[in-house]
C-alpha cells in the first residue's frame, strides 16, 4: 500500500512548516517497518507550479521533485506557512488554486499551517467551514474571506478532511493525527515521543475529541468521568459505574459513547495510562507503585498493558521522556 504526501512549495515559506512534516512521516514509516506494524510506503513529493526552485524565508532554495504538469495522486496535501504578509505570495501562486480545487474533488486530505490557510481560503475550500490561522492575521483573513468561520481561540480546526493549524507547533499535532490514521496509535505515540513529547494527544486535538469529552451536555456522564478520574486506583467496573449513576449497563455504555466518543472501558484505560505517563515522567516512584496508583495491582500486567497502549515498556518510556527534560 502507498500513501502519497504532497508538500506545496512557495517563495517566502517557513521551511520548518514543511520539512518537519516530511521528517515525521519518514520516521513513522521507519518505525512501522521496525515494529512490523504496517508496511504502507510513504511517497513524498515536493511541488512547485513550474518545477523550479523556491526561495524560502531563510534565504536558501528548496528544489521540488514535481510540477503541476506532472500526473500523480495525493492522499494528503500539506501547505506551509508564509513569512509575514501572505497576500503577495498567494497572488503570485494562483496556479495552485485550481489544482487544490481538483485535489478536493478527488477527496484528498489537506493540512495547512498558519498563513498557508490562505491558499485553501482562496480556493473556496473553507467557505462556511471552521478555520484558524496565525493570530496576527485573524482580521486580515476574516476581511478577505468573510465566509470562513474563523476560530480565534483554537490552535487547530477540522472540517471533514481539511485541517488548519495556527502555528508550527499546532501543525505537529495535525501531522501526528495523520500518522495515527495511517500507521496506528502505537507508531504515532513513538513519533510523538521522539519529536516532541510535550505536545497534546494528537487524536484528541485534531478531531476535537478532547473537547467533546470536556464540553458535552450529558451531566450524568460528566459526573461519571470526574468520578473515574478521582478513583483510578480502585477497581472500576462498568456495571458498577452504571448502577452508581442510576443506569443499566447498556444505557450507560450508549450514553458514555455518545457523549465522549469513547466506550467507558477505553476511557478508563486512556485516563489510567495518561496518569501513569505523568508519574513515569515526573516522579521516581517504582513501576509497581505507579501500577498501583494507576489502578493495576500487578506490575507485570500493567507493563504488558502499557506496552500495548504506548508501544514501549514503562521503563523504556521513562528513559525516553526523562532524556527530553532539560533543566
Amino acid at each position: 500500500m502507498i500513501f502519497n504526501l504532497t508538500l506545496l512549495l512557495c517563495d517566502n515559506m517557513l521551511v520548518s512548516s514543511t520539512t518537519l512534516a516530511a521528517e515525521i512521516f519518514n520516521f513513522a514509516q521507519t518505525a512501522a517497518r521496525a515494529n512490523r506494524e504496517n508496511t504502507k510506503e510513504i511517497h513524498i513529493r515536493w511541488l512547485s507550479p513550474d518545477g523550479k526552485a523556491v526561495k524560502t524565508s531563510a534565504g536558501f532554495e528548496l528544489h521540488p521533485t514535481h510540477s503541476l504538469g506532472d500526473l500523480f495522486d495525493s492522499d494528503l496535501v500539506h501547505i506551509p506557512a508564509m513569512w509575514r504578509n501572505p497576500r503577495p505570495v498567494v497572488d503570485k501562486y494562483q496556479a495552485y488554486i485550481p489544482w487544490l480545487q481538483e485535489q478536493h474533488r478527488k477527496n484528498a486530505n489537506f493540512t495547512a499551517v498558519g498563513t498557508g490557510v490562505c491558499f485553501l481560503a482562496e480556493a473556496g475550500l473553507l467557505d462556511d467551514k471552521p478555520a484558524t490561522t496565525h493570530w496576527h492575521y485573524f482580521d486580515q483573513l476574516q476581511r478577505r474571506y468573510p465566509r470562513i468561520q474563523l476560530e480565534r481561540e483554537q490552535f487547530t480546526t477540522q472540517a471533514a478532511n481539511i485541517y488548519c493549524a495556527a502555528s508550527v507547533n499546532a501543525m505537529a499535532e495535525l501531522i501526528m493525527h495523520q500518522v495515527e490514521r495511517i500507521f496506528g496509535r502505537i507508531i504515532a505515540r513513538q513519533a510523538q515521543r521522539n519529536f516532541f513529547h510535550e505536545i497534546r494527544n494528537l487524536t484528541e486535538s485534531a478531531n476535537q475529541e478532547g473537547q467533546r469529552q470536556n464540553k458535552h451536555s450529558d451531566e450524568a456522564i460528566a459526573q461519571a468521568q470526574i468520578w473515574i478520574q478521582d478513583n483510578l486506583a480502585k477497581l472500576l467496573s462498568v456495571p458498577n459505574l452504571a448502577d452508581q449513576f442510576g443506569m443499566t449497563t447498556r444505557t450507560f455504555n450508549r450514553r458514555f459513547k455518545t457523549a465522549t466518543g469513547q466506550t467507558p472501558v477505553d476511557y478508563i484505560t486512556h485516563v489510567r495510562m495518561t496518569f501513569a505517563c505523568d508519574l513515569l515522567k515526573n516522579t521516581d516512584l517504582s513501576i509497581l507503585e505507579i501500577a498501583g496508583f494507576s489502578g493495576f495491582k500487578d506490575s507485570t500486567w500493567f507493563s504488558s498493558r502499557f506496552r500495548q497502549w504506548s508501544g514501549d515498556t514503562p521503563k523504556a518510556y521513562r528513559q525516553t521522556v526523562r532524556a527530553k527534560l532539560f533543566n
